[in-house]
């Protein structure tokens, strides 16, 4: 049974589609579950102390409904954040989120942090270069 967060989410899922000209992408897949996400992130920079941020971030995802639901809270959780509290953003804090899901579900919480440290990831690889 899913949580009334959850159906919310899956039913208009916020921050849905792509960023042209991202900063970052990160995806990632589960092979068993046929679940996959794929992040983007926009970055900017505070003007005082040029830290940097996640001005705007969207998601494609192709899943079940708790994949969904996951993705949309994750982006609204991250947005406006600093690249550093991004990061540590858990898959306990995202089901906490939305209610709770059902025990099968909690793999999907994990593959949107994944997508979500992969797209940082390759957003520092990309500027230390």
């Amino acid at each position: 049974m899913y949580s009334k967060k959850v159906i919310e989410h899956f039913k208009n899922p916020h921050n849905q589609g792509v960023i042209k000209n991202p900063d970052a992408v990160g995806e990632k897949g589960n092979p068993i579950c046929g679940d996959v996400m794929k992040i983007y992130l926009k970055i900017s920079n505070k003007a005082k102390n040029q830290i940097e941020y996640i001005e705007d971030v969207k998601f494609e995802t192709l899943g079940c409904a708790a994949a969904i639901a996951i993705s949309s809270a994750l982006t609204d959780m991250v947005k406006g954040k600093s690249i550093d509290e991004a990061l540590k953003i858990t898959k306990d804090q995202i089901v906490k989120e939305l209610g709770g899901l059902p025990a099968p579900k909690i793999h999907c919480s994990m593959l949107g942090v994944d997508a979500l440290k992969q797209a940082i990831e390759n957003y520092q690889d990309k500027n230390n270069e």
